[in-house]
């Protein structure tokens, strides 16, 4: 039973939600960055990095974090956000292209997650956790929810297909070229059908943002402690997300670059290789479809490899997978590289970005070799997590991907 409920955003006013909702700060380079803060006075990024919009020497951990509260209640004070008065479930879309993500964002109940109702596909750092968990208690509030995804109920689209015809709370395009649109879903008969659905639902998985729930999941726990007499209602009980039904789930391959060979040469490392995959060389339009087949491009030539029975684990939920596969035949034992998190000479690059991105990081000089992989199916992330196994790092790049300070969630 998946235990969801509306909530009060806290939100950009509709003239400027364009340039207050952001890509995640992770995902800028530096120069563009620091591009976004000169010139956009209302970004979101301006409440991540508060320190530098007041000219501060860079500040990190609590301290930063206060920071973070004390610009976000700024731009409240300046009418850059308003809140909802009425609990809402928000009725957001994607679009790019031809391709249109739909799903409704909401609180999500962390006791889902804590008894596993709410699965898991990719381990979290400990670290990360603690470090996630002490951000959301100091500034109080989330800006980015996590993406859930669920198997296809009827019903949800017929309380939907009204607010799609109908003009958007928000609607703008950004410089991606993807389209948002946001409707907010108020009536209670409506959001009461959705919940009723969804309590039928028995399982959500999490598509992205393990992090983000696990850090949910520790100051749940933290405040209950400290709040012995708590009750359901309280907002820390829960955490925002975003669920789409898995019909609309999109994962992309995620590809891996290597600086060296390892001290080989290409001749050693292609005779290394051929120990346990069959490896052809390729056309330039090679792109890996057979069973357990990936692409390598080296010295400016494509090869197909196909991995030998005998190599990995059929039977294993997780070795059987390409991303194992690659790291347990080659990038470990050939290459050296043991742990994908920690290790500098290994980079990846998501299937966005097309194999073109793979070729010219190996025909500039910067990587010596590039690995090209499938991508993994909805219904192999499910039979991961439904085992309760975790893949390797970086096997999924999934989309949509979210902005941040869209929707705000006040945990206090």
């Amino acid at each position: 039973m998946a235990d969801i409920r509306p909530f009060k955003a806290v939100r950009p006013t509709r003239d400027k939600v364009s340039l207050v909702a952001s890509r995640s700060y992770l995902s800028y380079s530096e120069e563009t960055l620091i591009e976004k803060l000169e010139h956009n006075p209302y970004t979101f990024l301006h409440i991540i990095n508060p320190d530098y919009s007041d000219k501060q020497t860079e500040v990190k951990g609590k301290a930063k974090y206060h920071l973070v509260k004390n610009k976000f209640n700024e731009f409240k004070a300046e009418g850059v956000f308003i809140e909802d008065k009425k609990p809402t479930i928000y009725l957001y879309q994607q679009q790019k292209g031809e391709v249109i993500f739909t799903g409704i964002i909401c609180a999500s109940s962390v006791d889902d997650y804590l008894n596993g109702d709410i699965k898991i596909h990719e381990q979290t750092i400990a670290r990360r956790e603690e470090m996630f968990k002490d951000y959301l208690n100091i500034t109080g509030f989330n800006a980015e929810p996590v993406l859930l995804t669920y198997p296809d109920q009827n019903g949800v689209d017929d309380v939907l297909e009204s607010y799609i015809k109908s003009r958007p709370e928000y609607e703008f395009t950004t410089t991606n070229r993807s389209i948002h649109r946001l409707w907010l879903i108020q009536d209670e008969n409506d959001i009461q059908k959705l919940q009723d659905i969804f309590e039928k639902v028995d399982t959500l998985y999490i598509a992205d943002g393990h992090h983000r729930s696990a850090s949910s999941a520790l100051l749940c726990q933290q405040k209950r402690k400290e709040n012995p007499h708590y009750t359901d209602s309280e907002n820390f009980n829960y955490c925002m997300s975003y669920l789409i039904p898995e019909s609309q789930l999109r994962i992309l391959d995620f590809n891996r670059i290597v600086k060296d060979l390892n001290g080989l040469s290409s001749e050693e490392f292609i005779a290394a290789v051929s120990s346990t995959y069959q490896v052809s060389e390729s056309e330039n339009s090679f792109i890996p479809r057979e069973k357990n087949e990936i692409g390598i491009y080296l010295e400016g030539k494509w090869y197909s490899l196909i991995a030998q029975d005998s190599s990995f684990n059929r039977n294993h939920i997780v070795e059987k997978l390409d991303p194992a596969i690659l790291s347990n035949n080659i990038l470990s034992p050939i290459l050296g590289i043991h742990d994908l998190r920690t290790d500098k000479r290994v980079s990846f690059i998501d299937g966005t970005l097309g194999k073109e991105a793979l070729e010219k990081s190996v025909d500039s000089g910067e990587y010596a070799v590039a690995f090209l992989l499938k991508p993994i199916s909805v219904q192999q992330l499910k039979e991961v997590a439904d085992a309760s196994k975790s893949m390797p790092p970086k096997s999924t790049y999934i989309e949509p991907k979210l902005r941040s300070g869209l929707l705000i969630y006040s945990i206090e």
